[in-house]
């Protein structure tokens, strides 16, 4: 069964601080797109890759590809308003009937080729994976009195909540590539869009279909804040 990755790259970065868009940032002298981009052809080079970025950032990427030389197979589609679009974008050129389709967030760079096989292999078995990863803190859930109106109402409530421990064996941490058969997500993505979307998982459990959850790794992260940057240039000094 042919292999797609929907690789959605959208973000604006406003919480690195800085104008460039996160998934454009070099860590140790390459763009994180492109570590993305080359887990995965590492992983399987028959991966067929589907980048999706806004219109406004695909002259930049392709200014990047000529300037680092970058070589990795891919499509084009074009970001949309959401993520929930900019999947859907995606998965208009997934050209195969039966596929099995990954979706990975463009600034996890660190996806083990392990998870990756995992995610595919499990998702031809059970139609829908997604990679989870323990809760090693303690969490704790706030008991809100009253609903908060506006962002100052909301940190004060929260402030002033009432909170209790919770069970954190009880819960898990959701990673990507979420991974699906072609028909089930083609027939998930079909479905108006609504806020209670927040993941690929979260639309085809909308349809009233099972998602079945397998190990991911540790160093799978999100690269979201300053100090996550940190945290990718150790991984990368020690190996990945």
């Amino acid at each position: 069964m042919k292999r797609f990755v929907i690789i959605v790259a959208g973000g604006k970065g406003l919480r690195m601080g800085g104008e460039l868009p996160k998934q454009f940032i070099p860590i140790e002298g390459r763009p994180v797109l492109m570590r993305t981009l080359d887990t995965f052809h590492a992983c399987d080079s028959s991966i067929q890759i589907i980048l999706v970025l806004p219109r406004d950032h695909q002259e930049y990427w392709r200014e990047l590809c000529a300037l680092y030389s970058f070589t990795v197979p891919h499509r084009i589609a074009d970001g949309g308003a959401t993520r929930f679009h900019s999947v859907q974008s995606g998965l208009a050129l997934v050209d195969a009937p039966e596929a099995l389709v990954a979706v990975h967030d463009g600034v996890r760079p660190f996806v083990s080729h392990e998870v990756i096989s995992r995610c595919y292999a499990d998702a031809e078995a059970h139609g829908a994976v997604v990679p989870v990863i323990p809760v090693v803190e303690t969490v704790r859930q706030l008991i809100r009195e009253e609903e908060a109106e506006g962002e100052a109402r909301h940190l004060e409530v929260i402030v002033n909540s009432k909170s209790v421990t919770v069970d954190r064996n009880a819960y898990r941490l959701v990673q990507t590539p979420q991974t699906f058969r072609a028909t089930l997500l083609r027939r998930a993505y079909k479905q108006p869009y609504t806020d209670a979307f927040t993941d690929d998982a979260s639309v085809v459990e909308a349809l009233g279909e099972a998602v079945t959850l397998v190990d991911g790794n540790r160093e799978n992260i999100k690269l979201t804040t300053p100090f996550d940057l940190i945290v990718a240039k150790a991984l990368i000094d020690s190996g990945w």
